[in-house]
């Protein structure tokens, strides 16, 4: 590592803000371990994040979270990470030449506002041309599926990259739920999605772009995201 981390510009982790599995009314939002095992990577590297939502404001919790994760309990115990991801910044209102990386956390409730989200594709857009990393968990990836670079071109095309599995969707019982399969949405946008067994850490890192299949990914995500940042 060669860089020092105060020399850095914060990250940006997104969060969603769709509380709803569509017409189920089963309730949804961001995944907590999908945000608190990255950030400690991060964080005891001394690298700064900040937090936004599609909508801004308290972003909706993804179910019950297994409080005897450690790394969980402590950031739930925090005041001051409480206090933020209850705050986050509107996504809109975002100026993304602040940060030196975007990460998308994952959650069901992202398969429905990141894909569209106008703000998120402008933050990818400037933050990947400005040689920032993009970088995304598990269903996180569902803002890279209609995501540009400027030059029009689709970012993910041609690119390696992990994101939650058909297999995976399958065995949580929502393929019928989600408006579309994560993964093989990615293949149809020219991705050479890296499908491991269910549940497996995986990792993949392409550039400057940096994905993770699922939960259980999370923390190595956020070491790779850390060392391609002090790098």
């Amino acid at each position: 590592m060669t860089k020092q981390a105060s020399e850095l510009k914060p990250i940006l982790f997104v969060v969603s803000s769709n509380a709803v599995k569509g017409a189920t009314g089963i309730p949804t939002g961001y995944n907590l371990a999908e945000v608190t095992h990255p950030l400690e990577k991060l964080q005891a590297a001394g690298l700064r994040v900040e937090f936004a939502s599609i909508l801004g404001g308290d972003a909706p919790l993804d179910g019950l979270e297994d409080m005897k994760d450690p790394v969980i309990a402590r950031y739930w115990a925090d005041a001051d990470f409480r206090h933020a991801i209850s705050h986050t910044l509107c996504l809109h209102d975002v100026d993304p030449s602040r940060y030196s990386a975007i990460f998308f956390a994952g959650g069901h409730g992202t398969m429905w506002d990141f894909p569209d989200s106008a703000a998120a594709q402008k933050a990818i857009r400037e933050i990947d041309a400005a040689g920032g990393i993009v970088s995304a968990v598990c269903h996180g990836p569902a803002a890279l599926v209609n995501a540009r670079r400027a030059n029009g071109s689709l970012l993910v095309a041609g690119k390696r990259v992990a994101a939650f599995t058909n297999g995976e969707e399958e065995e949580v019982q929502s393929t019928h739920v989600v408006p579309f399969l994560l993964a093989s949405t990615l293949e149809e946008r020219g991705a050479h999605h890296q499908n491991a067994a269910n549940w497996a850490d995986n990792v993949v890192v392409d550039g400057r772009l940096i994905t993770g299949q699922n939960p259980q990914s999370a923390a190595s995500l956020g070491i790779a995201l850390r060392d391609a940042l002090l790098a």
